[in-house]
């Protein structure tokens, strides 16, 4: 996943508003006449949530800028967004315990524990058959992360029986790297921090995921890292919602639509990004 807008990860930004029903109100008329009837946008809920009142999400909470775990605190643009995405609809924003990132969609195929799978998830056609996608909220491309002093810094050196990739379980940047690094060793892990500590460390050659996720670890958290490769996948990211749960996709995409129109989106850009674009 990365930010094209110009932001470039793994496979969050999308969200959208309440569903607005019709509902009949009485005007009082003169005479005999009977009353006219009115009609009024009242807000309607055609979804079903898994607590009343609640959006309860499912993330991994490990992808700064966009999510984190920080002193038992979720933080990040997806949470930020999410936060808001509840509030316009009426809700208050809970989330799960972090998850492993490659169970989340499962878990909301399933039903009953979380409402949306919100850990920046790339829109694919492959997905798509298992859950449904709102609207995409932010464009992604993938990078690779190696040592400052690696001397594999490009595709070719990389792809290499000699090298092992690490790449974050389930994600696009796990398949990019199965399919243009297949010469090299790929090594599924449960999370950036377990994978990124790998390649500081000189366990793994490099790291492939969301070229927005990668840059922010190597210029906080792993300064002895750096992007030696930036990928032009054109990804986007969407919030996973249930296919037995249409009114809430269709809720979350109206939200989604009016914070560009307000310029919410834009607000939430700048902070955790530095850009509107």
């Amino acid at each position: 996943m990365s930010i094209q807008n110009n932001i470039s990860r793994r496979d969050f930004v999308s969200a959208s508003a309440a569903v607005m029903g019709l509902a009949l109100v009485g005007c009082g008329g003169s005479g005999s006449a009977e009353p006219a009837a009115d009609t009024t946008a009242a807000p309607a809920t055609d979804y079903a949530l898994v607590e009343d009142g609640k959006l309860i999400v499912a993330s991994d909470l490990d992808f700064p800028p966009l999510d984190s775990f920080e002193g038992g605190v979720a933080q990040g643009f997806d949470v930020d967004l999410s936060n808001e995405i509840a509030s316009r609809l009426g809700l208050t924003c809970e989330y799960l315990p972090p998850q492993d990132f490659d169970s989340i969609i499962p878990m909301i195929k399933q039903g009953g524990k979380a409402d949306i799978g919100y850990s920046a998830f790339s829109i694919t056609e492959e997905r798509k058959l298992e859950i449904d996608f709102t609207d995409a909220y932010l464009d992604s491309n993938l990078g690779v992360a190696v040592r400052k002093d690696s001397d594999a810094k490009d595709e070719g050196a990389l792809n290499d029986a000699s090298k092992t990739i690490a790449v974050q379980a389930g994600t696009t940047g796990e398949a990019w790297a199965r399919e243009n690094l297949s010469a090299a060793t790929i090594v599924p892990l449960a999370s950036v921090t377990v994978c990124m500590t790998g390649v500081q460390a000189g366990q793994y050659d490099a790291f492939c995921a969301d070229l927005p996720v990668i840059g922010h670890q190597c210029t906080v958290s792993f300064t002895d890292c750096e992007i030696a490769l930036e990928i032009p996948t054109g990804e986007q990211y969407g919030i996973v919602v249930s296919k037995d749960n249409p009114g809430l996709t269709a809720a979350i995409n109206q939200a989604l639509a009016d914070m560009e129109s307000d310029g919410t989106m834009a607000e939430l850009k700048e902070k955790w990004f530095g850009t509107t674009a």
